[in-house]
């Protein structure tokens, strides 16, 4: 068996259908039977991608319709055979007209959709929704549908029967079983890194997907090639880029990483959370990820916090959404406790009160080492308690409404929520 260039997408008509578990179980599948499989995630995510690098042993590219051009996500998807998650719903993408949809890449790639369905509560309605999606938009191409969290073969026979009107292959029916769900917490998933059971579980999805699922006629979907034509990078914000890289500081966008390392830049990790020292650098970079779960260990650690602020009489020093935070004042965590962070940005923030800010952002700035037009995407619960100075990036919304402006700086030190994902390339 070998997979068709140039794979297939996994979506669903909604969020919750079980795509990033059968994604998984098929990557691992795959791997198990020897071929080299590539994945990819629609949409901004950072969690997602690391289990799919755990499941198939490659690298997980993020493509993202709404904040990348077409270019990009060619260049990125490459020729090679790709298995991509989608998000959300299948048309479900920003407002007002829901670019950046998984659809989108379907379109931009030439890929067949994979559509699977939670079958856990319907029965012969599972015919209109299908068709719904079938014929929708003619260039998306339903390519077959996969039932999830089916209650018994009396229930599949009930399930494939109705579906046999819309000519669409039932590529699979997986049982429903509580022991494939993941844990998660406010921002999504338990990372990847985090769960000591991780090869059990991805061990025990791929078996379920092996006897629940036609992998042979998944590997058997064609799609065309598209043609490749030559996608912008970002140039590198410094020559020697320190990156914090742990369970605290995991959201970095590997396309970005790579674009820096092809021109030429040197990229050192570095763990706060191991109380490493940042390394000697011209820009040293935290990134987001979940800093108030580990804000009294990283209180604690001399080394790490001395190293940042001795670093910073000279250094530039970026921080993204929980680095951002952990350049600040001060982080209050969910139980009310205050931990004293960097204290190189006059920030203060806070977990006792969550208040949710997600979202697509339009970024510019003249400041710092990430100058220009960006697009970006906010996704966080912290309340801001204070934060004076400043500030960085102007800033809009996906449909272009006005927002106030996003981060702080202060001498060489900048920072805000924001996630960059790609640089906006001139009008």
């Amino acid at each position: 068996m070998h997979l068709r260039r140039n794979g297939f997408i996994i979506s669903a008509p909604s969020s919750g259908s079980g795509k990033t578990t059968i994604t998984l179980g098929l990557l691992r599948a795959f791997r198990n039977r020897g071929l080299g499989v590539r994945s990819a995630k629609s949409g901004p995510d950072y969690i997602d991608p690391r289990f799919h690098e755990a499941a198939s042993g490659a690298v997980c590219q993020t493509l993202d319709a709404w904040a990348m051009t077409p270019a990009r996500i060619a260049a990125l998807a490459g020729d090679d055979p790709l298995i991509v998650e989608g998000a959300m719903g299948l048309f479900d993408g920003a407002p007002p007209d829901g670019r950046g949809a998984t659809a989108d890449l379907a379109r931009l790639l030439g890929l067949p959709v994979v559509l699977v369905v939670d079958a856990a509560r319907m029965a012969q309605s599972i015919a209109p929704l299908v068709q719904g999606f079938q014929h929708h938009d003619p260039v998306v191409r339903i390519a077959g549908v996969i039932l999830n969290r089916v209650g018994s073969p009396r229930h599949e026979k009930m399930l494939r029967d109705a579906l046999t009107p819309t000519g669409l292959p039932v590529l699979g029916a997986v049982p429903r079983d509580a022991s494939l769900t993941h844990p998660s917490r406010h921002l999504g998933l338990v990372q990847a890194q985090e769960r000591p059971d991780r090869e059990a579980f991805l061990d025990a999805v791929a078996q379920t997907m092996e006897a629940a699922v036609d992998l042979e006629a998944l590997a058997a979907l064609d799609a065309p090639v598209p043609a490749q034509n030559k996608s912008f990078r970002v140039p590198p914000p410094a020559q020697r880029i320190a990156i914090a890289q742990d369970a605290a500081f995991a959201f970095a966008y590997p396309h970005l990483l790579a674009d820096w390392q092809a021109a030429g830049a040197e990229v050192r990790p570095f763990s706060p959370l191991a109380d490493e020292a940042a390394p000697d650098a011209d820009l040293i970079i935290l990134p987001g990820g979940y800093p108030e779960l580990h804000a009294g260990r990283l209180a604690a650690n001399a080394t790490f916090l001395k190293s940042i602020r001795n670093a910073s009489q000279s250094t530039d020093i970026y921080g993204e959404c929980g680095g951002y935070m952990t350049l600040g004042d001060g982080l209050i965590d969910a139980h009310g406790t205050r931990h004293q962070m960097l204290g190189l940005l006059r920030l203060e923030t806070s977990f006792a009160a969550r208040k949710l800010h997600l979202g697509y952002r339009n970024l510019n700035t003249a400041h710092g080492s990430f100058q220009g037009r960006w697009a970006a995407h906010e996704f966080h619960y912290a309340t801001t308690v204070k934060a004076d100075g400043p500030t960085l990036f102007k800033a809009s919304d996906a449909e272009g409404t006005v927002l106030p402006d996003m981060g702080l700086r202060m001498d060489r030190t900048c920072g805000s929520f924001a996630h960059l994902i790609d640089q906006r390339l001139p009008d």
